[in-house]
């Protein structure tokens, strides 16, 4: 039953030769790793206006320099990461570029950065597809947290661990109808402007007053704003996963990206102006530049459903960026190994499930709170950013290709500018939640090095040195004996089973019982001497009716008395109920037994199951 589901559910395993299917045309690819980059424009604008709308404060009229630097900015990352997907064709994005040019501590800043950033690009792009639904219909505002959840799990959690090909399926056609209903309402917005007799932009959305003050609150307008640039690096981290010729077309992608993510942002704040959008509880400023647009008609309804799905469609970028990433970290020992190995549909279903689980407890503790979520989303975007601007000069220096120099500017330029908005960032931001992330970040490190210090330590214990490798010419090997325990409670055919198994591996077996009572313990006795399999029974008197402890101590006098050669093995005779839940109606000595055993340095341990039919 639980295989039928779970093919209905995930679908059938894909073999290894179907890998080549699973890569992405661009015009997939767009829609799957830029999702996050272009539903942004649903917030970042309003990010902004949401510092510059204060009340007592005239700074609304700063909104177009703000957006303005904003677009500079993310012309110079695009360039810059297109540079990175050419650099590191094998992806990883930040992380690559720094473990290849800078060394190991920047580069687990990078993967830390891109961790937190991935699992707040879930967090944010969940609640803000709720949020959105919620401005048209506020009713279901009480269930919030329960639709986040279930949009996480129930949707994009198993849609991609049904892998990348059914991702991309489910996922383009939605992410293609928020842009052309987002495009439609620029074009229609911009129409209205220019042929109405009202002024293009009112004199209200022009007020603003300088003074040195204004200055922290630009910068945090500025930086609540950059969120729209999250994801510009998703396609660099991602270049396996494009058909060939996979650089080119990553690169193709980027561009495309960016040009519609400049084009809506600047037009969607454009409208804002114009309209003159301020803060609304419960309702956002796209639902509302819809409504003065279209008015309360289909196409306004239009156009807060295909935001709905495209913001938690958003999340799917993080799901094809993080997984990669990690599957890398856990190869290079960062990260445990499970995470680097594809499931059974060719995707890295542990770290989808991973995601998951720690964009849903960021759901549950911050109550799907968009603003709070966006308070630590930023830094750690920007701080990869500038990570890998960096790797980049290095990379540059080194390879000393054609217009070397052109390039390594271009980086700097973009190092430069990302490192002054992280800075930015977490200065305007410290108390609103970045220094959450900025704790957070060193946490991870420690985890990566600590796990990484774990597999260096595991390696070393289980090398086989060469010398080990070559048996002495005329040497006779030492040959030990296996010392078999089999711990029974009276004789059963789960007792008889274990003992013909023994009888297998070794003769110098010893049927070991416990007898908390002298006279059972005689009964038994009795029974296995009528019995008589062959094999000699010890019993062990426990007068304060102990069972664990006088077995753990019986076998450490064994092993003080065995010979170096020598093994110890434990058989313990376990049986399988034909119900899950008859187990409950049993003791689990036999499973505590086998955990503790299995601690013990020179004790084998293996389970004789017998399973029940009835």
């Amino acid at each position: 039953m639980m295989r039928i589901l779970r093919r209905l559910l995930i679908g059938r395993p894909l073999h290894n030769q179907e890998m080549a299917h699973e890569k992405l045309p661009k015009w997939k690819a767009l829609a799957i790793f830029s999702s996050d980059a272009l539903s942004s424009v649903a917030y970042g604008p309003e990010q902004i206006m949401l510092v510059l709308a204060l009340p007592g404060l005239i700074a609304y009229g700063f909104l177009a320099p703000v957006s303005i630097a904003i677009l500079i900015l993310l012309a110079i990352v695009t360039i810059s990461y297109v540079q990175v997907a050419n650099a590191n064709p094998g992806g990883g994005g930040s992380y690559a570029v720094a473990i290849k040019n800078l060394g190991e501590k920047p580069a687990l800043v990078a993967a830390a950065a891109l961790f937190a950033d991935y699992t707040l690009t879930v967090a944010v792009s969940v609640s803000a597809g709720t949020v959105a639904i919620i401005s048209a219909f506020p009713e279901l505002l009480q269930y919030e947290v329960v639709i986040d959840l279930a949009v996480l799990f129930g949707l994009l959690m198993l849609i991609n661990l049904r892998g990348v090909r059914e991702s991309a399926t489910a996922f383009v056609y939605p992410t293609y109808a928020f842009i052309f209903g987002i495009v439609a309402l620029i074009i229609c917005g911009l129409f209205q402007a220019f042929t109405q007799t009202a002024p293009v932009i009112p004199p209200e959305s022009l007020q603003r007053e300088w003074h040195w003050s204004m200055l922290f609150v630009l910068l945090r307008a500025f930086a609540n704003g950059c969120s729209s640039m999250t994801g510009v690096e998703a396609i660099s981290n991602g270049v396996p996963m494009f058909r060939k010729p996979e650089v080119k077309n990553a690169a193709a992608t980027t561009y495309w990206m960016s040009g519609i993510l400049a084009f809506m942002f600047a037009g969607i704040g454009f409208m804002m102006m114009h309209f003159h959008v301020m803060p609304l509880e419960g309702i956002t400023a796209l639902s509302q530049l819809a409504e003065n647009t279209f008015g309360r008609g289909w196409l306004y309804y239009y156009i807060q459903i295909t935001t709905m799905v495209v913001l938690y469609l958003a999340a799917n970028t993080s799901f094809n960026g993080l997984p990669p990433l990690l599957s890398i970290l856990a190869k290079d020992g960062y990260m445990p190994r499970y995470l680097g190995t594809r499931g059974e549909r060719l995707s890295f279903s542990n770290g989808i499930v991973l995601l998951s689980l720690v964009a849903g407890a960021l759901i549950v503790i911050y109550q799907g709170n968009t603003d709070d979520l966006i308070s630590l989303y930023a830094i750690g975007v920007f701080l990869s950013f500038t990570i890998a601007q960096w790797g980049m000069i290095i990379h540059w220096r080194r390879e000393k290709g054609e217009h070397w120099q052109t390039r390594a500017c271009i980086n700097a330029a973009g190092m430069l500018v990302t490192g002054l908005v992280v800075l930015v960032i977490a200065v305007s931001k410290f108390f609103y939640g970045a220094w959450m992330v900025m704790v957070f970040i060193p946490a991870m490190m420690i985890i990566f090095l600590k796990i990484r210090k774990h597999y260096r330590d595991m390696s070393e214990q289980l090398h086989l040195p060469m010398d080990e490798l070559r048996l002495q010419e005329n040497a006779d090997s030492i040959i030990g004996r296996n010392l078999v325990i089999v711990p029974i409670s009276t004789p059963t055919g789960v007792v008889a089973q274990t003992l013909r198994y023994a009888k297998v591996i070794s003769q110098d077996i010893v049927a070991l019982h416990i007898a908390t009572d002298e006279e059972v313990g005689h009964r038994v006795a009795e029974k296995w001497q009528a019995w008589d399999p062959g094999v000699e029974l010890v019993t062990v008197y426990s007068p304060y009716r102990l069972v664990v402890q006088p077995l753990l101590d019986y076998i450490s006098q064994l092993e003080a008395q065995k010979n170096p050669e020598d093994y110890i093995t434990v058989l313990i005779p376990e049986f399988e109920t034909k119900k899950l839940w008859h187990r409950l109606l049993h003791n689990q000595t036999g499973w505590i037994l086998r955990t503790l055993l299995i601690l013990r340095e020179n004790v084998i341990v293996t389970t004789i199951p017998y399973h029940l039919t009835k």
